[in-house]
């Protein structure tokens, strides 16, 4: 599912907001866990899941085209967890 399919099938579950409201509702949704995993909150949606950032270590890679050494510096990347609801749902026969 991409954002505008997301934007689609909220303004369809609730038709008293415009589209362009709902793209704000996303968007702002959206900019707050950015900007909480950019602080380095942790961020939960009960049922849902839980985004986090984990810390990656430096180290030396390899450039697949060239196959030369490339110095890859520490950095910090998304996580997410997902909750005990929405692993069930995945796994329901």
């Amino acid at each position: 599912m991409i954002r505008s399919e997301l934007v689609a099938i909220v303004a369809e579950n609730n038709p008293h907001l415009t589209i362009r409201d709902v793209e704000r509702i996303v968007a702002t949704v959206f900019d707050e866990i950015s900007g909480a995993l950019a602080t380095g909150r942790r961020v939960e949606l009960r049922g849902f899941g839980a985004f986090s950032t984990r810390a990656r270590d430096a180290r030396t890679g390899r450039n697949p085209r060239t196959g030369t050494s490339v110095v890859v510096e520490a950095k910090r990347v998304p996580y997410f967890k997902p909750g005990k609801e929405l692993r069930e749902r995945l796994n329901a026969d």
